[in-house]
């Protein structure tokens, strides 16, 4: 082979520094290019001999060599694949692997900010010139007779090629690093991107440094391989413990034999998993196993609470496992990471296209071979073949929960406080979802107990005096008029629900003692969701949060104008007290003589608060104070203080008890600020202090 000299190709000033922008934020991502590239010539050549063209050395070990220089500032990648002949480096080096530069250049000139371009012309190998001034390859095709060949490049534009020396079928690119990318010479610093990028190639990959010192260990002189370096042989003493017989006399006694052992350099360790575990049948697998995977792969030591495993090899290949993690309790907390790959080969985290954002939540792998991959292998097309591939995942996972639902109750209700965010987001954010899920959302109650929503309104329902009636026919009429009135209000059925259990205990009580229920609703999801749910044609439901109202089983009844003239009354004296002009009150006569004040704040004021608080926290500008305070305090006629100050309204400590009885409910109802709790705390100390001055 004569030495060659020549230019790469014109188009190619002009691509690289298109592909140098691109890679700006994946600086690292050349290694699993290079890495995949060596995984794929391996492939190849063990098809050749599957098929009979090619039979491997006695001692063949397919696998990828990763060696570090940082003496010479060097990095390699050794392959034993399938190798390239003259002619080969010509076409798919030499070319730069791209008939249409012109078309090329011309769809990403303008794009290379949004698209990333390596791979999509079989540009991987040059994504080694985004960190190397020069790049050499030493590489020996399969064929028989074949020529070793040399072939190296300065900046990714001229190149000279000629006859190597390589002597072993397969490749070595070896990348001589620029100053500004010297930390790719570090051992660490590439065994972190090879665990990132190939941690579960289908070749073993092995890293070494140059002129590192070499490394032993011993072994059982019975466990030598064929392939290990022998140091040394030596026996190993019988291991003796001095021990009491049954006399009481002191032995010796042996408890390890003498071992024949020997000394070899130290094994290489693949810093790839050939076979994991999201690769094999559901049916192989353990539970200790997918617990360990999840330990490896996400570094969470706290184990999930279950797991889905993908298998499906028609009318797509596709797999992986899906882990339901133990979640934070609040919904801004949740992050989970679903890991894309492609035959094995890394891809990216939580690529929107492929998996559904609510899925996002979990943390899992996805392995997929027919993902139509356009740029490079991290970017996809947004086609009907990915969406089928998004739908079928989104099934999986409902089939899952329903089947759990269904058949396994119990575990069902074990893990929902954990699981019911991602489901409740999962139907806000997928119609399909919601609609095979709709069936199996549980809340849970003021009992403890989980039941559906349909439950819950069957229980209100429940309620109702049913006693049997007999009526004459000119009643009929007003019966079905009747009915028709109770169908209309069974379609607006109001449920009760509580955001805070200690917060809004006052007002469960209540509840409690007058046999009604309400579900606890305390994510920060359960807003949205609720509003999802009341627009629902199947059940026909109203949200009110528990302390929105004052049911009428909780009052006594009593003389209406009566209690307007308390009404009356008190209103001044509270808000004369509290300097609160605006302020709603409301005298009732409640059941409960124990409670002297409430507040009460009506649901769709509150989701009006609520949303401007939204608006509010991302940057709308919006003015909370137009909407004003809304609540309203409800003061109980039955009860020993509010009793006093109708009584004593000129008194001399009125204003401090109208002050108290005011904070107390708003305890009852949200938390006080620090100023209003400091006031508080010093006004309960000047109420205590006049018991004892009596």
């Amino acid at each position: 082979m004569q030495m060659e000299k020549g230019s790469l190709s014109i188009e190619s000033e002009n691509m690289f520094p298109i592909i140098k922008k691109w890679l700006y934020s994946d600086h690292d991502i050349f290694v699993r290019e290079l890495v995949s590239n060596g995984c794929d010539a391996i492939t190849k050549l063990k098809k050749l001999e599957i098929m009979g063209e090619y039979s491997f050395p006695e001692d063949y070990k397919a696998s990828i060599q990763v060696e570090v220089s940082p003496e010479h500032k060097t990095l390699s990648f050794t392959d034993t694949g399938i190798g390239m002949s003259e002619a080969e480096v010509k076409e798919y080096i030499n070319q730069v692997a791209f008939s249409g530069a012109t078309d090329f250049l011309e769809k990403y000139k303008d794009k290379t900010n949004e698209d990333q371009i390596i791979g999509h012309f079989g540009l991987g190998f040059y994504s080694a010139f985004m960190v190397a001034d020069k790049v050499t390859i030493d590489t020996l095709s399969w064929q028989k007779d074949a020529v070793p060949v040399h072939w190296e490049s300065e900046g990714g534009i001229n190149f000279e090629m000629s006859e190597g020396d390589k002597q072993e079928v397969g490749t070595k690119i070896t990348l001589y690093l620029s100053e500004d990318s010297v930390e790719f010479a570090n051992e660490y610093r590439i065994k972190e991107i090879i665990n990132k990028y190939c941690s579960f190639m289908p070749v073993n990959i092995y890293l070494s440094k140059e002129g590192a010192e070499q490394e032993y260990e011993t072994i059982d002189a019975a466990d030598i391989r064929e392939d290990d370096v022998v140091v040394e042989k030596f026996t190993e003493e019988a291991k003796t413990e001095e021990k009491e017989n049954e006399n009481g006399e002191k032995e010796t006694v042996e408890i390890s034999p003498a071992k024949e052992k020997a000394k070899i350099n130290k094994r290489p360790v693949s810093l790839s998993d050939t076979n994991p575990l999201w690769m094999k049948h559901p049916n192989e697998c353990t539970d200790e196993e997918y617990k360990a995977f999840y330990r490896k792969v996400f570094n969470d030591y706290k184990e999930p609470l279950f797991w889905i495993h993908l298998n499906m090899d028609y009318p797509f290949n596709l797999k992986g496992i899906l882990y339901f993690p133990k979640v934070n309790t609040q919904y801004d907390n949740l992050e989970g990471v679903i890991k894309l790959y492609n035959n094995q080969v890394f891809i990216a985290d939580n690529i929107k296209e492929v998996i559904p954002e609510f899925l996002m939540l979990l943390k899992g792998v996805i392995d997929c071979p027919d993902l139509p991959l356009n740029v490079s292998r991290s970017a996809l097309q947004n086609d009907g073949f990915v969406k089928k591939i998004s739908d079928y995942i989104t099934k999986k996972v409902a089939d899952k929960l329903s089947g759990m639902y269904k058949v396994d109750r119990e575990n069902y209700e074990k893990y929902w406080d954990d699981i019911s965010p991602f489901i409740k987001f999962g139907c806000l954010k997928d119609q399909k979802f919601q609609e095979k899920m709709k069936d199996f959302i549980i809340f849970k109650n003021l009992d403890d107990k989980y039941i559906t929503l349909p439950e819950y309104v069957e229980n209100i329902k429940g309620g109702k005096d049913d006693e049997p009636e007999v009526v004459d026919a000119e009643e009929v009429e007003k019966e079905e008029t009747d009915t028709a009135a109770d169908e209309q209000e069974e379609k607006a059925a109001t449920v009760y629900y509580v955001t805070d259990v200690q917060q809004q205990s006052q007002y469960i009580n209540l509840f409690k003692e007058q046999g009604m229920d309400a579900l606890i609703l305390a994510h920060t999801i359960d807003q949205p969701f609720i509003t999802q749910l009341e627009q629902n044609e199947e059940v026909k439901v109203h949200f009110q949060r528990i302390d929105s109202d004052i049911s009428d089983s909780m009052k006594e009844e009593g003389d209406e104008e009566t209690l307007k003239k308390q009404t009356e009354t008190l209103s001044d004296v509270f808000k004369k007290a509290l300097g609160k002009e605006q302020l709603e009150v409301q005298v009732q006569n409640l059941k409960n003589e124990n409670i002297s004040s409430m507040i009460t704040l009506s649901e769709e004021t509150r989701r009006m608060q609520d949303m401007m608080k939204m608006y509010s926290a991302g940057g709308m500008g919006m003015d909370m104070g137009m909407f004003g305070g809304g609540e309203t305090l409800i003061l109980n006629a039955n009860n020993a203080l509010v009793k006093y100050i109708l009584d004593n309204t000129e008194g001399d400590h009125v204003d401090m008890f109208c002050k108290q009885l005011y904070d107390l409910a708003m305890l009852a109802n949200k938390p006080l600020s620090a100023e209003e709790m400091t006031e508080f705390v010093t006004r309960s100390n000047e109420i205590m202090m006049l018991l004892t001055e009596k």
